[in-house]
């Protein structure tokens, strides 16, 4: 995929899907290490309660917290909607 976006010369990319604290971070981490601006659509994206050591972790917790792992270090984390106002 990196080869594809370096041929039509992409150098931002908007990052949405499932899980937050899977899929979800691990594209967004690589996009950024391989020199890529994200945006991350934090209301387009999404995960479920997960367990820690018998601990239950609610999804918004999880979500929220992957989130903020992710927010001006890695990504810009905006919502859809102000995604889409930048292409207006």
């Amino acid at each position: 995929m990196e080869s594809e976006l370096d041929k039509l010369n992409i150098k931002d990319v908007v990052i949405c899907g499932m899980m937050s604290h899977m899929c979800v971070d691990a594209t967004t981490r690589a996009a950024f290490d391989l020199g890529f601006t994200c945006t991350l659509a934090h209301d387009g994206c999404t995960t479920k309660d997960i367990e820690f050591k018998g601990e239950p972790i609610l999804q918004k917790d999880v979500h929220n917290a992957s989130m903020s792992a992710l927010d001006s270090i890695y990504a810009q984390v905006k919502t859809v909607d102000e995604i889409i106002s930048e292409f207006k």
